[in-house]
């Protein structure tokens, strides 16, 4: 009788035990979740791990950074190939509360690229960070994970930065560069050997416009390394610019660069502008002199006299020296040596010698 009571209270507590159990999984994972948001990795939890195009479903997330921006989005291939394996237009924004939580619902499309898909959470400023978690769009095809042909799966570990400044060329237009420093580890199980990436640089809303760039060296598997690759922008590039880095077909980093203004170039045009006019005004001063006709001697001293005969007695000494060197002589009039000379009289209107020219006497005069 003991030994019966003692197996139905085993097998009662076993029923206790297996009637608990589906209630304790669901707290168990629930754990999980606060005990990654408490390693400093963001946590995303999703509603439903299928649905159709056409429906939606509830995102949420914790371990985020306070009162940051947000994008969610549906991409296929797990999105090795980066944005382009996402269904851009359809994705949606939001910004975590003070303590790093968020909920929003996002649509179910179809991404460009086939399944397994994920939703991808990434930030949008600041320090970079982003989450997946596995979702299945029902209908939508499935394909095999491409393969990378180097055999090492690269990953950024440190927060990328661009070294170099600006010179006194860039300052008249010329082309800006810079050195795009990363450091990466190999994840795969085989080394990366010459890698080759591909360097972007896009600015505002348009594209990215790609250059491909091969490192030289190997990443040993488990190993990190040091990238430095250069980047250019344009000749008188200005503005805000975004520098972009891919390897595998997918984008590993972007790194904004505040290109500042040539304001050389601004102010060649504007002494450009000043100095054109002047040269026109006095080349056209210049052929005027060169094309009107000149003064002969006479007229130029006529009407240097003219101009001086108002008052200063510059023009009466010119007027007299000219006078004397046109009489020729010292002699008074009538003598022989006036003959040279233009006389003040001609010989019909000549004064007789004859005439007197003494004054009359007053009558009653002695």
């Amino acid at each position: 009788m003991p030994r019966r009571r003692v197996r139905g209270r085993a097998v009662a507590a076993l029923a206790l035990c297996a009637a608990l159990a589906p209630g304790l999984l669901p707290a168990t994972g629930a754990q999980a979740a606060p005990r990654a948001a408490a390693d400093g990795k963001p946590v995303v939890q999703l509603s439903a791990k299928e649905a159709g195009k056409g429906g939606s479903l509830t995102v949420t997330g914790r371990g985020w950074r306070p009162k940051a921006l947000l994008t969610l989005l549906i991409c296929g291939q797990n999105m090795i190939g980066g944005s382009n394996s996402c269904a851009n237009g359809d994705g949606r924004a939001t910004t975590t509360d003070a303590h790093g939580a968020f909920r929003r619902k996002l649509p179910v499309a179809e991404p460009p690229k086939p399944c397994p898909c994920v939703v991808h959470v990434a930030t949008v400023t600041g320090a970079a960070a982003a989450a997946d978690a596995p979702f299945t769009v029902a209908g939508h095809p499935v394909a095999p994970l491409p393969r990378e042909s180097t055999g090492g799966r690269l990953a950024v570990l440190a927060q990328p930065r661009l070294a170099g400044s600006s010179g006194l060329l860039t300052w008249f237009g010329a082309p800006a560069q810079r050195e795009l420093t990363v450091t990466v580890g190999n994840l795969g199980p085989a080394p990366a050997r010459d890698p080759l990436f591909r360097v972007g640089t896009s600015h505002g809303v348009f594209a990215p416009k790609w250059e491909e760039q091969q490192w030289r060296g190997t990443i040993p598997a488990g190993k990190k390394a040091q990238i430095r690759l250069p980047v250019e922008l344009p000749a008188g590039a200005h503005g805000d610019y975004l520098v972009s880095l891919a390897y595998g077909g997918r984008t590993l980093v972007e790194q904004p660069w505040g290109v500042g203004r040539p304001w050389g170039v601004t102010l060649f045009w504007v002494l450009l502008c000043v100095v054109i006019p002047t040269a026109v005004f006095r080349i056209g001063m210049a052929l005027v002199d060169r094309v009107r006709p000149h003064r002969t001697d006479r007229t130029r001293r006529r009407s240097t006299g003219r101009g001086h005969a108002a008052g200063r007695p510059t023009g009466i000494r010119t007027r007299t020296k000219d006078r004397t060197a046109h009489d020729g002589s010292t002699d008074g009039p009538g003598t022989p040596g006036d003959s040279g000379g233009l006389p003040w009289f001609t010989p019909d209107t000549a004064p007789s010698t004859t005439t007197s020219t003494e004054r009359p006497t007053s009558k009653g005069s002695a």
